[in-house]
């Protein structure tokens, strides 16, 4: 038996997976990565628990497998994007802790970007927006931030990446500095279009070309870990930015297709095919996947809060005490009252890209407890969801005619009443895989694919197995009264701001 192992390190935890050549799941490991909050709105972790629980879970997951390495024919990355690691090429030390991709120090940053002007050349390069969001601002940062590291970095003594370009160097011993195209088009430096990274982009966030790593598909040859780490030398052969992964795992391989992920924030990503669709609703252009240099673009909606609002009910409010609480709590909530959560604890995402905004409540009253918090927070995600939903049929009218279903996964997607309430907020079916784990299948599938195990993008894609689908029950006069009241939230969020973004999302959602 031949095997896979992929490496899903994402924002609160690090797992590692180990899959059979049929890419049915063997075993697996995960530990919790440790959260830093230093100041309001800024979020970090340290590179080294990044590393240490990588590392932990994979030979974990290997020892309750009974798997050497000599049976696994290669390793699979899949990461959270825009998170940024800096270190020293000589020692592979990080300078600094690593700025998660929900941080938002560089507002301001973000702010002057756009008041010059320079956001028609960002998104007509990089398919992005002026936003603390991505990578170009924090490595700026942390090299202004840090004593000297500026003029270090300009003689090629530090190096960038994402979380799957710090592992790689880690796991080769420093031999290779390299990522994928999808987690390159996150940093606001790379040219989507011409496939490279730009020099115009490069002056203008202050970044040096030496700290930057090369550029390979997502099915390719990067690097042989070290034999001493995992029992024996591993071939790497896949990466890709989780959100990507999954879409990949998901076999949304047919343009038209869409996929939305709910972990710790909740992505969706539409494909789009070769053709890469310039967003008019505040939407995303960026690479779904890269396979023998053919580049697939999608469209992305990114929801900043969606299963960190459960945590925040666990962990800040105290109401529940586990996460499947709120699933229990949600059905008993009191139908007379019209409770909402703006889950805008770092700002808002698409399609409003507001990174000053914080959360808010709506609608309390005497009698509001924690049924209605619970319920509340869940539909938060929905609400959000058909926020991106609209926007990507505004963007790309071909898609309603294709492929009307949602295909779910992540952390939130095993709540059945989730997904309900999620196919009835968008009114279309939403289908959710047996392997709700599809980031680290996606990993998996492209470690395969490169190895020569696994099958072309079609035949996996009619492996795909639906565990239970979910179809639309809510009648419409509901269906409108509750998105109307969420349109109300949001605005009421966004005029006590002092904003004006809202008038424009709602003139082009009417």
């Amino acid at each position: 038996m031949t095997y896979l192992l992929a490496i899903d390190q994402g924002t609160t935890s690090s797992r590692a997976m180990l899959f059979r050549e049929d890419l049915s799941v063997a075993a697996q490991a995960q530990q919790e990565v440790p959260q830093h909050f230093p100041a309001s709105g800024w979020v970090e972790h340290d590179p080294e628990d990044i590393w240490a629980t990588t590392l932990a879970t994979c030979r974990a997951a290997m020892e309750k497998g009974g798997v050497t390495a000599r049976e696994i024919a290669a390793i699979g990355i899949s990461n959270q994007r825009e998170t940024t690691v800096v270190w020293e090429r000589a020692s592979g030390k990080a300078i600094h802790r690593a700025i998660v991709w929900q941080d938002r120090r560089t507002a301001d940053v973000c702010a002057r970007l756009q008041a010059d002007g320079h956001e028609p050349l960002i998104a007509t390069r990089t398919g992005l927006i002026a936003d603390p969001y991505f990578s170009g601002t924090k490595i700026a940062w942390i090299l202004d931030a840090v004593p000297g590291a500026r003029a270090r970095a300009e003689r090629g003594e530090l190096l960038f990446g994402t979380v799957d370009c710090y592992l790689l160097w880690r796991l080769t011993g420093g031999a290779v500095h390299a990522t994928d195209a999808t987690n390159a088009s996150r940093t606001l430096l790379f040219d989507i279009y011409a496939g490279a990274w730009d020099d115009d982009l490069l002056r203008l966030l202050r970044v040096p070309r030496a700290m930057l790593p090369r550029v390979r598909d997502c099915a390719a040859e990067f690097g042989t870990t070290l034999p001493d780490l995992l029992g024996g030398p591993i071939a790497v052969r896949g990466i890709a930015g989780d959100q990507q992964a999954a879409t990949v795992g998901q076999a949304c391989f047919a343009p038209g297709m869409m996929k939305s992920t709910y972990g710790t924030g909740c992505f969706a990503l539409l494909n789009t095919g070769t053709t890469a669709v310039a967003s008019k609703n505040k939407l995303l252009t960026t690479i779904a996947y890269q396979l023998n240099g053919v580049r697939t673009y999608a469209l992305e909606g990114s929801i900043f809060v969606a299963g960190s609002a459960v945590q925040w009910l666990r962990d800040g409010l105290h109401l529940i005490k586990t996460a499947h609480d709120s699933d229990d709590l949600a059905p008993t909530a009191d139908t007379t009252q019209s409770v909402y959560l703006v889950p805008a604890f770092v700002g808002l995402g698409a399609p409003y890209w507001n990174p000053r905004v914080r959360g808010a409540m709506f609608g309390l009253t005497r009698n509001t407890g924690p049924a209605e918090f619970a319920q509340a927070a869940l539909e938060s995600v929905c609400y959000q969801t058909h926020d991106l939903w609209t926007a990507m049929r505004a963007d790309w009218p071909d898609a309603v005619t294709q492929n009307a279903a949602l295909r779910v996964d992540g952390g939130m997607a095993v709540s059945d009443w989730t997904m309900q309430r999620l196919a009835d907020i968008l009114n279309v079916t939403v289908d959710r895989p047996v392997i709700p784990e599809t980031t680290a299948l996606g990993a998996a599938y492209l470690a395969g694919l490169a190895s020569g195990i696994c099958p072309p993008p079609a035949e996996f894609a009619a492996r795909w197995q639906l565990d239970r689908r979910f179809t639309p029950a809510m009648d419409e006069e509901t269906r409108a009264r509750k998105l109307e009241g969420w349109a109300r939230a949001v605005k009421g969020l966004l005029a006590s701001e002092g904003e004006s973004v809202f008038k424009r999302s709602e003139d082009r959602f009417a």
